[in-house]
């Protein structure tokens, strides 16, 4: 198992709208066409991750729990990884519904999407002064 913390923060232009996928992200500005960024100013973006988290995260049926909290409102996310997992852009993680895989995938196959966040967290995450802290754990399949 691997697990790592990431540091965040909101933003006035978070909408969390998109249907199949949220992303964190290291840029420190956002639009509106932006719906699926959940959080900006990101502490990393998939290549900073640890080679322990990543190397499980690329293990065939690993399973992938993204904790995402701003004070006392949360979301659990459930995803899985993937042998094509690269973790290799430098600004952003993805978390997907779908099995698309590419540089900035984090996740797939997720059981939620930035428009399937509680409502109490989105409204935590429109404040740009708002800390998210969003831990991620990986447990490789044995």
């Amino acid at each position: 198992m691997a697990t790592e913390t990431i540091h965040a923060r909101g933003h006035e232009n978070v909408t969390a709208k998109n249907r199949t996928t949220f992303e964190i992200t290291k840029e420190t500005h956002l639009t509106k066409r932006g719906d699926c960024i959940i959080a900006i100013d990101s502490s990393k973006g998939a290549i900073d991750l640890s080679q322990k988290l990543r190397k499980a995260a690329q293990s065939q049926n690993a399973k992938i729990t993204i904790h995402i909290k701003a004070n006392r409102e949360f979301a659990i996310v459930n995803a899985w990884g993937h042998p094509q997992l690269t973790l290799t852009h430098p600004t952003d993680l993805v978390i997907r519904k779908s099995d698309y895989v590419c540089n900035r995938t984090l996740a797939i196959r997720a059981d939620k999407a930035a428009r399937d966040l509680p409502k109490t967290l989105v409204e935590k995450l429109k404040n740009p002064k708002q800390n998210v802290k969003i831990t991620v754990t990986v447990e490789a399949a044995t």
